[in-house]
Formats: structure tokens, sequence, C-alpha cells
């Protein structure tokens, strides 16, 4: 993400340094972008006030860098941090520096990597003299619309942390639509329904863009592994949730779901299937008369002649 954003900046005439530990990837010098050998000399580079972009893993990195450029920034720089933070450690992280006269914004970036190489989306919190002076280049690196000023420090990373809920909500839902496409009685050419709801359809998003794109470039899902990796930022939406008593059931479950599809095992699975044989004798494993009774079960309310009344 950082380095997509630094590029696009780049390309937009501003002058750009930027700095990794492992040094800089030769495709992004390639796009004019200025290589620090080390954070220190950030401050020979040009007067201030100098605005720094942090663009790393939430947690304690954050940290780590942070500390490093508080002894090195002077009074009245800016630090904007571009991740995934948690808003709680963005609001303690503001105070820390505003002691040392050091502005810091939290700015929760969307639009995913192509989003930062050709216009993103920007989430903003922190105090409006900040704001004032970074706002021009973010609303320049955004799309369209694509830029906010939230509120006080913490917000830009709360908001962006209930749009990661929100997202988690809507893969969910795609998701388990895929899966019913997949089970309908007949063979569904599932690309074109997806390319049928690219266009007009209520549920129309990049999401379903990008449902089209992938399954018809992989054949299907067969050849996808059903582990979903992420980094865990949402936990912490629900754990708010909690904290605030509001319910949020789609976003919970879509963690929950999310985590399920780590068991690789099943153990899970194979816990519910040793109570059930405790309680009822349920079969361990496929038995094709329950799944007679299941399938016909289901059928029994469509039978030609059923009525309410004799339910």
């Amino acid at each position: 993400m950082g380095g997509n954003i630094a590029i696009q900046a780049s390309e937009k005439d501003y002058t750009v340094y930027g700095y990794d530990t492992q040094g800089m990837d030769q495709s992004i010098k390639q796009k004019g972008v200025k290589e620090l050998s080390e954070l220190e000399k950030i401050t020979s580079l040009d007067e201030g006030p100098r605005i720094v972009f942090l663009y790393v893993p939430a947690g304690i990195v954050v940290d780590k860098v942070i500390n490093q450029l508080k002894d090195i920034l002077e009074p009245g720089d800016i630090l904007v941090d571009g991740g995934n933070s948690y808003w709680g450690d963005s609001i303690n992280r503001y105070e820390r520096l505003k002691k040392a006269g050091i502005h810091f914004i939290d700015c929760g970036t969307s639009g995913g990597i192509t989003g930062a190489r050709n216009g993103a989306c920007f989430m903003a919190g922190g105090e409006k003299e900040a704001i004032t002076m970074i706002e021009p280049i973010l609303k320049s690196l955004s799309v369209e619309g694509g830029y906010t000023h939230t509120g006080p420090p913490g917000s830009g990373h709360f908001v962006k942390l209930v749009h990661n809920g929100i997202e988690f909500g809507m893969l969910q839902a795609i998701g388990e639509g895929i899966d019913l496409l997949t089970h309908y009685n007949q063979k569904l050419d599932i690309p074109e329904v997806l390319s049928c709801w690219r266009h007009g359809s209520v549920i129309r998003s990049w999401l379903v863009d990008l449902m089209h794109e992938v399954y018809k470039d992989k054949n299907g899902l067969d050849t996808i592994p059903s582990y979903v990796e992420d980094t865990g930022e949402v936990n912490w939406l629900v754990n708010d949730a909690m904290n605030m008593e509001v319910s949020t059931p789609v976003i919970a479950q879509s963690v929950m779901q999310l985590i399920a599809s780590r068991d690789d095992e099943n153990r899970w699975a194979k816990a519910i299937a040793m109570m059930r044989h405790g309680f009822g004798q349920h079969p361990f494993g496929p038995d094709e008369s329950i799944a007679k009774e299941r399938e016909e079960g289901r059928l029994s309310m469509h039978q030609e002649g059923f009525t309410k009344d004799e339910e």
C-alpha cells in the first residue's frame, strides 16, 4: 500500500522519499520515489513542516517506528498513520506526539493495492490545524469524493474499522450466495450470473466484480483452499461493539465463520458429531437413510395437497 501511494504521489509531482528497513523495491525507485538510506536524514531534506506517511502493519511495530521518528522529527512536523491501527492506540499516539509538538493524524486507507496506485479512499482523524495542511495531498491521491475528515484523533481509524467490519459481512453474504448457486439442482453458469449481477442489480459492487473475475480466472472454486487468513482487525470491532452494547450479529458471525474456515480437520464438527451420537445415537459420518429422510422432510411442505391447516 505504502509503495503504491508513494508512486502515485510521485507521478502527481510531489517530491517523495521512501524508507524501508529491507531496502526500497527497485520498481518503486524507477517510478521517481527517492530512497532514504536512514530515517535520521529526514530532517536534512527540507524545511518543515515535514509530512511523514507511515504504512506498516498494525501493532507494536507502529510504536517502534513512532518512537524512532519522535526523536528525529521537529515540532510542527506531521505524522500520518495510514495503516489499520486500532483507534484507541491512535488516540494514545496522538497524545504522546502532541507533547513533543508533533502532529498526528490517523488515516484509514481503503481501496486495496489498486486504489493506492490509482486513487484511494481516505478517512482522516485529527486536529483541524494538521488536517488543513495535508488535506490537499489526500484529496489529490483519492478518487473523487473519496476523502473525509472524520473528526478528532482516533476517529479516522475507528471509521475504517467499522468499514472493515461491513466488508466482512458483505464478503460472507456473497460467499454464501455463491455456495447456494453451486447447490442448485441443475448446473448454473455462475460466471454469467455474476456478470449479470454486475450490471444494474441492487448488489452490484466491486466485491462482486472481483468475485466474477477470480471465479473465471480459477475456473471455479475447486482449486481454492477453504482456509481464510486475516490480520484480526475486525476482532477489535466485535469487542468494541460488546463494550458499546451495540448489536452487530452479521459482523460478529462473519468473523466466526472466517475462524471456522481455518480448521482443516473440522474438529468442531467432530465434537458435534460425538455429542449427537451420545444423546441420540446419531451415526458418525454419512448415512444414506438419514440423508434420504432429510431430503424428503425438506420437501414435505411442498407436496401437492399440503396446506397449513394440515400441519
